[in-house]
């Protein structure tokens, strides 16, 4: 039995994001970030398998090609920083563009990697049964009726979330709950960290 690492990408790098904003810091540079570092840091004692970071597809949007390019670039970069750190990465969902307020300026949002994340989550533990632990990357209240199922089988569940506004549901319908801290956020921001005071 395994205990596998599942993340919602678009969700993950949010909290990040929302992090570096408190911080002052800027935005992360996606193509350097050490997601491996802060990863190994925040679940030392536990062994992981799998680590899998689900990312939405970028499609050139017509009406905003300039961003839509600039987003599929820094998408690449994230991803061959995810692959080189250990990663296995999942294309999942897409990324499209809204109308957004009253002049319908064109904001991007991802649209169904939760579905894939949960249809994951029953299939490895449930289906196939190779999973004794899911931790799950994510604070996407959606994923709480897979979590329920886990429960349902006895697969423990840890929710891996951020000291920044945790999701409460997610906290309670998972076995145990590790937030990582804003400092920590901030000390892997690239591949060569210092160490943690």
């Amino acid at each position: 039995m395994r205990n596998i690492l599942l993340v919602d990408g678009e969700n993950f790098k949010k909290k990040i994001e929302s992090v570096f904003e408190e911080e002052g810091e800027g935005e992360p540079d996606w193509s350097s970030y050490n997601f491996r570092g802060l990863i190994d840091h925040v679940l030392s004692g536990i062994n992981l398998g799998d680590r899998v970071f689900y990312i939405a597809r970028i499609k050139e949007h017509e009406e905003t090609k300039e961003k839509s390019r600039e987003l599929i670039e820094k998408q690449r970069g994230l991803k061959a920083n995810l692959i080189n750190s250990g990663f296995t990465v999942v294309s999942a969902g897409n990324v499209k563009g809204w109308p957004y307020g009253k002049k319908g300026r064109l904001i991007f949002k991802e649209k169904g990697v939760d579905v894939r994340i949960a249809v994951d989550m029953i299939v490895r533990a449930c289906i196939d049964g190779d999973i004794d632990t899911i931790i799950l990357g994510s604070s996407d209240s959606d994923l709480q009726p897979a979590v329920s199922e886990l429960n349902k089988r006895s697969v423990r569940s840890i929710y891996l979330g951020f000291e920044s506004n945790p999701n409460k549901g997610l906290t309670y319908t998972m076995g145990k709950t590790i937030l990582i801290r804003n400092r920590e956020v901030i000390e892997f921001k690239s591949q060569n960290p210092h160490k943690l005071l």
